[in-house]
């Protein structure tokens, strides 16, 4: 309940604030799994709660006090989408705080509010006859605004599938450190010690966790030979074809997951530029290598914007641009961004993104291939940015990729401008762009 009320109230992470309180407390496993479920879970389904609440509560939602607001939200989450808690547990313990941190009247109403939820389950359906924007963006809790747009960008069967997939929860992936062991060798060792795991269709270095808990805390992640990353973003590092020996520039690299990819493919061997504006967060990409035991990355801080000024003209074999981007394909991981964008959020970013890419694109050698991609869905970062470039600079155009798995990808995903739109329902990983583009002279 604090946490979802500071979420609201400071417009925090959820994540972040979860994880810090979760250090400070002792739970047990099972319930460091509820509250992360409850946290998550009421975050994801908040316009629908408050439609819902909307019934039972006399002066609605938006009336009560912060902490209240948050208390009734997550009861209801659990009646409404958990089904291992019983509904008198649910309301005993909404009580129970509602008692704790308020007066004798706070918890006389929530206790009110919930006995009639409960004594009226026909008030939880939403009714016929609503517009199917209106209607994905209830039964699938999505703004309303995103959803119309998805429509209006996928169709109405897309937009919804878009929007169900972005309530699974997310897969555990974690890619090989293939310069220490096979993905093999490793499916193998954790096997043997009783984890359930699936070599990744999408990704040739990627395994899927079925079962095995936090592999940040496992000694495979400390001694280096495993990262965990989504399937999508794995796929950024495959398509820049690094080879070893190479000059790659990585222009937005924190925390630096896709620099060390770049490396492993490169067998350590090259060397690998890893830009970040942001000092602080060097620490990030030198923890990385260092854990990941390569010595071909080196940082370096400023502007991506500046880095046509650091450099010599086509000085690099290979250029990443993962630019900053709205996010909208990683909604499942952070739920909060659904409710936080704006289109104008959207729009200020693509703007941003096309000058990225014009700038740092004079620093790759002709026959060279630069990598743009995002996690994100929207076109107007993604194919309009690679189409307007292209369009701008006729020496550069789309590169040719002829390995199985790309062609698999641009099959079963969207092709779009000369690259692929991974769409979160696609491989039930995060929704990514990836577009390769090379230099003719």
């Amino acid at each position: 309940m604090d946490i979802l009320t500071r979420v609201e109230q400071e417009g925090a992470y959820s994540n972040l604030l979860l994880n810090a309180a979760l250090q400070k407390t002792m739970l047990s496993k099972e319930d460091v799994g509820l509250t992360t479920e409850l946290v998550y879970g009421t975050v994801s389904r908040l316009n629908t709660l408050d439609y819902f609440l909307n019934r039972f509560v006399s002066k609605g939602v938006d009336k009560l006090q912060p902490w209240v607001r948050s208390l009734l939200r997550m009861s209801l989450y659990q009646i409404m989408y958990l089904d291992r808690i019983p509904d008198h547990a649910v309301v005993n313990e909404a009580v129970n705080l509602a008692k704790r941190h308020g007066h004798q009247g706070i918890s006389g109403m929530v206790n009110g509010v919930l006995r009639n939820v409960l004594r009226s389950p026909e008030k939880l359906v939403l009714p016929d006859g609503l517009a199917a924007a209106q209607r994905i963006a209830l039964q699938h809790s999505h703004p309303q605004w995103l959803v119309e747009r998805w429509i209006r960008q996928y169709g109405e069967q897309t937009a919804e599938d878009i929007c169900a997939a972005n309530n699974e929860p997310p897969s555990v992936s974690v890619r090989v450190n293939t310069t220490m062991i096979s993905r093999e060798a490793l499916m193998l060792e954790m096997e043997a010690e009783g984890l359930e795991v699936v070599a990744s269709t999408l990704a040739p270095e990627g395994i899927l966790v079925k079962s095995g808990g936090n592999m940040a805390l496992t000694h495979w992640y400390r001694n280096g030979q495993l990262s965990v990353q989504d399937e999508s973003s794995m796929l950024v590092g495959d398509a820049a074809m690094p080879e070893s020996g190479m000059k790659v520039l990585d222009c937005c690299a924190a925390p630096g997951g896709k620099t060390a990819h770049l490396a492993e493919l490169m067998r350590d061997e090259g060397q690998i530029i890893a830009n970040d504006l942001h000092e602080h967060k060097h620490s990030l990409i030198h923890e990385q290598a260092q854990r990941l035991g390569l010595s071909s990355i080196q940082t370096t801080t400023g502007d991506a914007m500046m880095l046509s000024n650091k450099y010599p003209p086509a000085s690099f074999d290979r250029i990443l641009l993962d630019a900053p981007c709205s996010g909208l394909g990683v909604i499942r991981r952070k739920p909060d961004l659904k409710w936080a964008k704006t289109p104008e959020d959207i729009r200020d970013i693509s703007n941003l993104q096309y000058d990225l890419l014009s700038s740092v694109s004079s620093l790759l050698r002709p026959g060279g291939i630069l990598v743009y991609s995002t996690c994100t869905i929207e076109p107007r970062e993604n194919e309009e940015i690679v189409n307007r470039f292209l369009e701008n600079h006729p020496d550069f155009g789309t590169a040719k990729n002829n390995s199985t798995g790309w062609n698999v990808l641009e099959q079963s995903a969207l092709p779009r401008g000369g690259g692929v739109q991974i769409l979160p329902q696609h491989y039930h990983s995060d929704g990514f762009y990836i577009a390769r583009i090379t230099r003719f002279s």
